[in-house]
């Protein structure tokens, strides 16, 4: 085992490296005031930003799902990192050299699994690239010059290349002190009959990084006939490589996709390379499977999601892509951001473009031209045959579904109406009645427990012996005005509905679990996915619908009417009354979780992981140091 690091070499470490410089990495960061900054929280799934980063005392915290901490903590958290390998990692990024106690010296054979899979990826990176200036990889260069692109973009790329013999790169990792069990794990190499072999051979290679610039894995083009493979060729999903989790091109386009608010989906690793030579350098590409969940994270993180994010989609003309545009519409509404397709003339993708039309044609391709929910209603809506009434009411059925799932209740009327007319339907509140009634029926029905259509519409349910429940309300404590928890927790809702100009942006930054009832953390919920408080600056009217629209069932929906007209305990409603609400709220929260975390090292004993313990007491002591700046400033601290 290497020894422990010096205590002092951490420290220089902690100070040395921004916190707000490695968090910005990941995800977009914009001014909370005070000094802080926010952002939404890369451990968990949310709408509004509750994530801080405070730049000035080198430390970060969510008060959505309470994780927090500084610069250690979060890259210990986000990379699945031990402490001494988070530590390692930072240092080199300060150029710190370490000390180790307990006989100083760290031979790399010692380091962890990660640091060595990820030095792994970055020597064979290196490998390649040199292997595409041999005369074998002719075939590689002249490929890379039929689709437009010479040297210095493959340099910019680090486009390389793999020999076509058996364990070129296996050998040569080898000889830098990589295990055989190192190189299976890393898969760069495969087993083979008299041991390991390369995995990619004669092929032309792109190094996928991470969002923070580090080769985890690679994507291989085969280029020769006799190559019996598949025409693209990935890493197996490793311990760093996870195809849902990557986006290639997300290391060059991050900042421009933070700083414009727009991301551009391509299909392919030459189209990522296109649309950047041509201008368009917020372009990424899935690697080997469809856009996903996971994928929508990470964008969601660098766009700071909100209206004004554009996320534009580029799919081939012919029907593979098309399908692929509808499943993107699938996760539509996972996106605050509006989403758009372009699809190029002839269904050309954007390398082929610019090698027909040049640099221009691809940054006219990604002006928002097709709202992404119109494309996918028209796929709908063209299947059927809109001359007759059946294939008009059946064509609405299936697409009154769909726009149905749109959350926001004004998007979903304004879509329903284009609906109307893409249909043919001159009565568009019917329409929009029509997708209104489909959403209630769905919310009811779905992970809420409601009853389903049949039951709407004056009959009996199609299958009487099953008996469908009533929403249930949520569970949890009672309501108790003389619990000073609830009572400010009551408070603070009741401004946030009625009063939202005091309480927001703040407000906003509030996760569901700093409500210690869950009536009220419901009520939260629903403020959240009616767009916040701060909705609440424009029509308090629509926005109290929206909100009592959001509410999952008829006991929090009661609820919202309840607290948008109830009177408030306070004689004077001012900034410094609401102040006094978000601070008692936020503080409540603050130190149920320290004590969360000290009884849980006091139940595990001395059977506490030294970095579990170091992690949990870092913790600990930043949680106190922002309760104390509550108690001694107030508002000011949030």
């Amino acid at each position: 085992m290497a020894g422990r690091i010096n205590d002092d070499d951490v420290k220089a470490v902690r100070d040395a490296v921004p916190i707000d410089s490695v968090v910005s990495e990941y995800l977009q960061l914009r001014s909370a005031g005070g000094g802080n900054l926010k952002g939404l929280c890369p451990f968990h799934d949310e709408k509004s930003p509750s994530f801080q980063v405070s730049p000035g005392k080198g430390l970060f915290h969510c008060f959505g799902c309470q994780e927090g901490g500084d610069t250690i903590a979060f890259v210990m958290k986000i990379d699945h990192l031990s402490f001494s390998e988070t530590v390692e990692r930072l240092a080199a990024k300060a150029g710190i050299t370490l000390r180790y106690e307990e006989g100083g010296y760290n031979p790399s054979h010692q380091r962890g699994e990660r640091i060595r899979l990820i030095e792994a990826h970055q020597a064979a990176a290196d490998f390649y690239v040199r292997a595409l200036e041999s005369p074998e990889a002719e075939i590689g260069r002249k490929f890379l010059a039929e689709r437009g692109f010479d040297q210095d973009a493959a340099t910019h790329f680090r486009v390389g290349y793999s020999p076509a013999g058996w364990d070129h790169l296996t050998r040569y990792l080898r000889g830098k002190g990589f295990s055989d069990k190192e190189l299976i794990t890393s898969g760069l190499s495969q087993d083979g009959r008299r041991g390991p072999i390369d995995r990619f051979r004669g092929r032309l290679m792109w190094p996928i990084s991470d969002t923070a610039g580090e080769i985890v894995g690679f994507g291989a083009r085969k280029l020769r006939d006799d190559d019996n493979g598949p025409k693209y060729l990935n890493t197996p999903e490793t311990p760093i490589y996870k195809k849902s989790q990557v986006l290639y091109g997300i290391d060059l386009a991050k900042k421009d996709i933070a700083k414009a608010s727009r991301a551009v989906v391509v299909e392919g690793y030459t189209d990522v390379m296109a649309c950047h030579l041509a201008g368009v350098t917020t372009a990424i590409a899935t690697c080997g499977t469809a856009f996903g969940n996971d994928h929508i994270k990470i964008l969601r993180r660098l766009l700071m999601d909100n209206g004004s994010a554009r996320v534009i989609f580029t799919f081939d003309g012919d029907s593979a892509g098309q399908k692929a545009a509808l499943r993107a519409f699938e996760d539509d509404q996972k996106f605050a951001a509006e989403t758009y397709i372009a699809i190029a003339p002839d269904g050309m993708d954007p390398c082929d473009l610019r090698l027909a039309k040049g640099d221009d044609a691809v940054r006219d391709l990604v002006e928002p031209r097709t709202p992404l929910f119109e494309f996918a209603l028209r796929q709908i809506v063209g299947r059927y045959d809109l001359e007759t009434p059946a294939g008009r009411a059946a064509a609405l059925d299936e697409a009154a579904t769909v726009v149905a799932k749109i959350k926001t209740s004004s998007v979903q009327r304004e879509v329903a109406v284009q609906l109307a007319g893409l249909v043919g339907i001159l009565d568009q509140e019917f329409v929009v009645h029509r997708v209104a009634q489909l959403a209630r029926w769905a919310r009811d029905r779905g992970e809420k427990g409601g009853r389903g259509p049949q039951d709407r519409r004056g009959g009996a349910p199609q299958q009487p012996a099953q008996t469908i429940q009533a929403p249930a309300a949520p569970s949890g404590p009672a309501l108790n005005l003389r619990s000073p928890a609830h009572r400010t927790e009551r408070e603070l809702l009741k401004l946030a509905l009625q009063k939202p100009a005091l309480v927001s942006p703040a407000f906003d930054a509030y996760g569901a679990d700093e409500f210690t009832a869950p009536p009220y953390a419901a009520v939260r919920q629903c403020i959240e996915e009616a767009g916040g408080a701060e909705r609440g600056l424009g029509d308090n009217r629509e926005y109290l619908v929206a909100v009592m629209d959001a509410a999952p069932n008829n006991t929090v929906r009661s609820l919202v009417t309840e607290l948008a007209v109830e009177v408030f305990m306070g004689r004077t409603i001012d900034e410094t009354y609401a102040g006094m609400q978000l601070v008692h709220v936020r503080l409540r929260a603050v130190d149920r979780r320290i004590n969360d975390v000290q009884s849980s090292l006091a139940r595990l004993g001395n059977h506490v992981a030294p970095d579990d313990l170091a992690a949990a007491q870092n913790e600990v002591w930043v949680l106190q140091q922002y309760a104390q700046s509550l108690r001694a400033r107030g508002a000011d601290a949030l």
